[in-house]
């Protein structure tokens, strides 16, 4: 069973918010028959459609191949929220990799941000751009362990965009009784995630990328310094290829595959919410809570409450997505038991063991970065400009992402499913009781 096949129909986006309020671009005609570019890419997501974009500006020729629709992935599904830093908490971060690098990275996430900004700008893409994400605490203690993370960062990197919020600035933005303050950035942003990506690849396309869709890569065969990449009816050579699949790239790359393990999220849009908009968000950001399975929401622009919650690790979505996704956002806003849902989806996305993504240099002219494991907006689409860089030589942010350990699940392709469920299930258990 193939996660691109399990649960949509071939060569249609879900029945999402987003798919019903974008404006795709016209199908592209899959690969029939042999071409050549000088980069071929896998996956036109965030990191894919980004690295055409970068590359094209740079003057490379580029074949994208995708197995369904340009941001059919996480990329067009997710929950559009632009986040500050890196995944992995910043404490943590340095402790892994040092003062240095950690410091380093941080910087690179900041620059994630500017980037995502300054393409929606450059291009005039139509994608509800709107500032502000707050982290809450859904106890007293992770609460005052976000007011003192906001601390930290302000004073170890300055700025003024990130505060601490106590109980009553935190209800004073979001009236949940489930909250109990957090820290706001006012740098992070949120945004229409299918907008942006085909955002992008309009602009790439003006620049030359051609695209290809519903055209499945199955096999990726090297031969003096020549890449052949494989579809049903075609193949792409070229002197680079970029794998930019993600959490549906499956077993196409296998040591991408070991430190990438694909699991599912579920989102749901409400009705309008009318009146009561005020009673969910007083303001309009987002949130993202300190569950370990994580509670995110924020308003759409036609003012329903976009929830994402609850996450399953099969190769099939549940059958009643709604209610998957109803039950955590009745936990979080009971008033809402009697408002109607009018679209719930779900997507694959791509996590690694410590929750930051996986950048390799494969071999000679193969590059592999996936495992945003949900902070994928900023990081993905920087990770294609990063790649861009590297493939015209400068490859200082890609090696310093790449430096990162990222280690292999255990079990190897078989068992590493299982014990993710059991650590997955002891952490929802933490979370539903408070641990």
């Amino acid at each position: 069973m193939n996660l691109l096949f399990s649960n949509d129909k071939r060569g249609h986006y879900p029945s999402s918010w987003y798919a019903a309020t974008a404006s795709p671009l016209p199908p592209f005609a899959p690969l029939d028959g042999q071409t050549q570019a000088d980069v071929c890419i896998i996956g036109a997501g965030f990191t894919g459609v980004s690295a055409a974009l970068h590359l094209a500006k740079l003057g490379y020729y580029c074949v994208v191949l995708d197995a369904q629709r340009i941001g059919f992935g996480a990329s067009g599904r997710n929950g559009g929220q632009l986040g500050m830093g890196q995944r992995m908490d910043q404490c943590d971060l340095i402790r892994l990799i040092g003062d240095h690098n950690a410091d380093l990275l941080w910087q690179m996430g900041l620059a994630a941000q500017d980037l995502v900004k300054d393409l929606i700008a450059a291009h005039d893409i139509d994608c509800y751009l709107k500032p502000g994400v707050a982290y809450l605490g859904n106890t007293k203690s992770d609460a005052n362990d976000l007011r003192n993370y906001a601390d930290f960062l302000n004073m170890r990197y300055g700025g003024d965009h990130i505060h601490a919020l106590d109980r009553d600035a935190g209800h004073a933005l979001c009236p949940s009784r489930a909250y109990h303050g957090g820290l706001i950035d006012q740098k992070s942003a949120h945004l229409h995630p299918l907008r942006f990506v085909l955002g992008m690849a309009k602009a790439a396309i003006d620049l030359g990328v051609r695209f290809y869709e519903q055209s499945y890569v199955h096999a990726v065969r090297a031969a003096h310094g020549v890449h052949q990449v494989q579809t049903d009816k075609g193949s792409v050579s070229a002197k680079h290829v970029v794998y930019a699949g993600n959490g549906y790239l499956g077993n196409l790359e296998r040591k991408t595959a070991s430190r990438v393990m694909p699991i599912n999220n579920f989102i749901a849009a409400t009705e309008p919410l009318g009146d009561a908009i005020n009673d969910v968000l007083a303001k309009d950001i987002a949130v993202a809570d300190s569950k370990f399975v994580v509670n995110y929401f924020r308003l759409s622009h036609d003012g329903r409450l976009l929830f994402g919650g609850g996450e399953n690790y099969s190769y099939r979505f549940p059958k009643d997505i709604a209610q998957t996704v109803r039950k955590p956002m009745l936990e979080i806003f009971p008033q809402l038991k009697d408002v109607k849902i009018d679209y719930a989806w779900g997507g694959t996305l791509g996590i690694t063991m410590r929750r930051m993504p996986f950048f390799s240099r494969l071999g000679q002219g193969e590059w592999s970065a996936s495992g945003y494991s949900g902070h994928g907006l900023g990081t993905a689409t920087q990770a294609g400009q990063l790649i861009a860089n590297a493939i015209h030589g400068d490859s200082t942010g890609f090696d310093a992402m790449a430096q990162v350990p990222c280690l292999p699940f255990p079990g190897g392709s078989i068992a590493k499913t299982p014990l993710l469920v059991l650590a997955m299930t002891w952490y929802s258990l933490r979370d539903r009781f408070g641990i």
